[in-house]
């Protein structure tokens, strides 16, 4: 009989469906009480309604029904309640009101109410109405058409280094092939010795992508057609520093024209910075619009940058502080004696992997503003130049020398500090394990979303997400003045309000302000995308994320429909 009973209880079990949105947004009690049966109450006439009528099947529908209605009409309207970080945007709410939030990532002279709530440290800079203007000439259009059709020539190319060097290296490649007329064969890229990483074009960047994107500038090929797959390649080696368009086409383009293959190998830094107009535009076209991440990369790069972005904003930190980079500078990283001398041993044993300028000692280096900012400079500068205690950061880079120990001064003042590690779920970073290329693109993929960005020292990631950051309308950018500001770290008798106050002032233009180009020789458009010439006037331009058209908005808010913006650089204004 206990038997039957208990199979009896067993098929009066109900169950209820719940909308997981309800769930994510209920506390651990409120979950509790929904798992947990009630007491039953002691009045047997609660509701009037006796034993006899709650087993008729059209009282149980009704009640269900009146449920289920509740339920709907309590989600429609706390919708925004119950998925806080929806990345759909509600068409309803675009009014006058919030115009500004429309163009808030790409337009950075709009700053959100919240960033001002939430302090100094996170107001975005003035970006002066700059907006990107990738318009090219009539002549290079006209040229374009020949360009794409032609099958008589094909350069290969192999780009060595790192993620953000290849990427560097990609850039120029395409600009070379525009220039001699020739398909571009996908990059090789070289297998990294340092970390052994074998990956190929298509592993790391989104190949159909790259295609699509400069179907009318150069033709992409995946690999040489059969009519020259036997051909024997003209292979160059030794392509000086900084060459001009007329220099590639005086060397290269009769060898290319007469063989039909042209190699080239170790691009970095080989093509000058200062090109025309339509070639400069196609170099930021491919950094910033053709060379999109792979889909498994790019998904989980923006995983754990929402993942940042749930609790509001956050600072990203590239952080140099591994060992080949201390061995590199010829700097020290200022942890203990044994460290320091490490480092020396290491340097003694392959001076050739000394870059920085062998007849400084590291004082001299260290005061011109050639080594990184080890954590303890960091954490100095970060406090100076306001970063509350709570602020959340993100930190990208290697393993630091001296691991933890290293990191301490920072997680010391800044208790919320992640990496990759820490956001994953267990197993997302398992298939990126032993791919250095595949961590560094989830590195720049989640700093480059950051609210506020700072490298510990410059270097090609650093320069790439500057460069980006300008592009989509300057965001925050903090660029260590580190020349002008290690003297006062090394004053200790100094106040810290006077030391703070020399800091942040200065820091007042090292903040992802336009930069011009022309205010310095040999800049790369790629991380400076300002026209030659200064603008007097300002206007706003916003972003309307919904058609990914840019409109232009008056004083007073309106929008202005006749926009005669005329396109005088890579970024331009009206």
């Amino acid at each position: 009989m206990a038997k039957s009973k208990s199979i009896s209880n067993a098929k009066k079990q109900s169950y209820i469906s719940v909308p997981s949105q309800i769930i994510n947004s209920l506390s651990s009690s409120s979950l509790q009480s929904l798992l947990v049966s009630p007491k039953r109450s002691s009045s047997s006439s609660f509701f009037f309604v006796n034993k006899y009528s709650c087993r008729s099947p059209r009282v149980w529908l009704f009640a269900l029904f009146l449920f289920g209605l509740v339920g709907m009409l309590r989600l429609g309207w706390n919708v925004n309640t119950l998925i806080p970080f929806s990345p759909y945007p509600n068409p309803c709410l675009q009014t006058q009101q919030n115009i500004e939030t429309i163009g808030q990532n790409h337009d950075s002279s709009v700053v959100t109410a919240n960033h001002e709530e939430l302090g100094e440290f996170w107001k975005q800079p003035d970006g002066m109405g700059y907006r990107p203007c990738l318009d090219f000439s009539r002549e290079y259009r006209r040229a374009s058409e020949a360009i794409v059709k032609d099958r008589s020539k094909y350069l290969l190319v192999v780009v060595s280094g790192g993620i953000s060097q290849q990427r560097n290296q990609i850039v120029d490649a395409v600009v070379i092939a525009r220039i001699l007329g020739a398909a571009l064969v996908v990059p090789i890229l070289q297998v990294n010795v340092i970390w052994g990483d074998e990956s190929e074009f298509s592993d790391i960047f989104d190949l159909a992508h790259f295609k699509n994107v400069l179907a009318d500038d150069v033709r992409i090929l995946s690999s040489l057609p059969s009519t020259h797959v036997m051909t024997r390649p003209v292979e160059e080696r030794r392509t000086p520093l900084h060459v001009s368009p007329n220099w590639i086409r005086s060397r290269y383009l009769k060898r290319i024209n007469r063989e039909g293959v042209l190699l080239l190998r170790g691009l970095d830094s080989r093509l000058s910075k200062d090109l025309p107009p339509d070639l400069q535009k196609l170099r930021c076209k491919v950094a910033f619009q053709a060379l999109k991440f792979a889909p498994t990369i790019l998904e989980l790069g923006n995983k754990l940058a929402q993942r940042m972005q749930s609790k509001g904003p956050y600072l990203a930190l590239h952080l140099r502080m591994e060992k080949d980079v201390w061995v590199r500078t010829g700097c020290s990283p200022g942890l203990s004696k044994e460290y320091d001398e490490l480092i020396q041993d290491e340097r003694r044993r392959r001076p050739e992997l000394l870059t920085s300028k062998s007849n400084m000692t590291y004082h001299e280096r260290k005061l011109s503003g050639l080594c990184p900012l080890n954590a303890f400079e960091v954490t100095r500068l970060l406090k100076a130049l306001g970063a509350p205690r709570s602020a959340r950061i993100y930190w990208a880079g290697g393993q630091p020398l001296g691991g933890e120990e290293a990191l301490s001064p920072l997680t010391r003042e800044f208790p919320h500090f992640y990496n990759k590690g820490d956001l994953a779920l267990p197993g997302e970073l398992e298939p990126f394990a032993k791919k250095s290329s595949f961590m560094a693109a989830i590195d720049f993929i989640v700093s480059e979303k950051s609210d506020v960005f700072m490298p510990s020292h410059g270097g090609n990631m650093g320069h790439a997400i500057q460069g980006q950051r300008a592009f989509s309308g300057h965001k925050k950018y903090i660029t260590p003045n580190k020349r002008h500001m290690l003297p006062y770290f090394l004053n200790s008798s100094m106040p810290e309000a006077e030391f703070n106050s020399i800091i942040k002032e200065l820091h007042h233009e090292s903040l992802g302000q336009p930069e011009l180009r022309s205010s310095k020789a040999g800049r790369d458009v790629t991380k400076y995308p300002i026209p030659e010439s200064k603008r007097t006037t300002a206007p706003r331009i916003l972003r309307n994320e919904s058609d990914e058209r840019w409109v232009k908005v008056n004083t007073d808010g309106t929008v202005v429909t006749d926009d005669r913006t005329v396109c005088v650089g890579v970024l331009t204004v009206t």
